[in-house]
């Protein structure tokens, strides 16, 4: 991969990392007090996909992959970082054990974070197709 292609797909981790950190924010002091705590994380795995798309519709395309195979390759690291994150606000910044972080990825547990970084495994794809391969 060359340099500026490694640059954008650091930008899209950011940018990704960035957007659902606020959305995360906003599910919990907007979205948890007005629908409840189910019906808040239910209705943010939804909308969470959503905004990786959006971001992925526009940022995809200029890393310019051209084959299925690469971008499932960069969706499943988009995903992979996407796990690490959230693993690393929960226990650096919000302090929680790994008792209290592993039922985040549990969808037992009503939590869907899991549904998520499946789809964004495949976003990239399924972008790639969109945009006409």
């Amino acid at each position: 991969m060359e340099s500026d292609a490694l640059i954008r797909v650091v930008a899209l981790c950011v940018v990704l990392a960035c957007a659902e950190t606020l959305h995360g924010i906003v599910r919990i002091k907007v979205m948890t007090p007005r629908i409840g705590k189910e019906r808040a994380i239910g209705l943010s795995a939804l909308t969470g996909t959503l905004l990786a798309l959006g971001i992925c519709w526009i940022l995809v395309p200029g890393i310019r992959l051209e084959s299925a195979a690469g971008h499932l390759t960069l969706g499943l690291g988009l995903a992979a970082f996407m796990a690490s994150f959230d693993i690393a606000i929960g226990r650096l910044l919000m302090r929680k054990s790994w008792a209290k972080i592993w039922p985040d990825f549990n969808p037992n547990t009503g939590n869907y974070l899991v549904y998520g970084l499946f789809a964004l495994c495949f976003i990239p794809v399924l972008v790639w197709y969109a945009h006409g391969r």
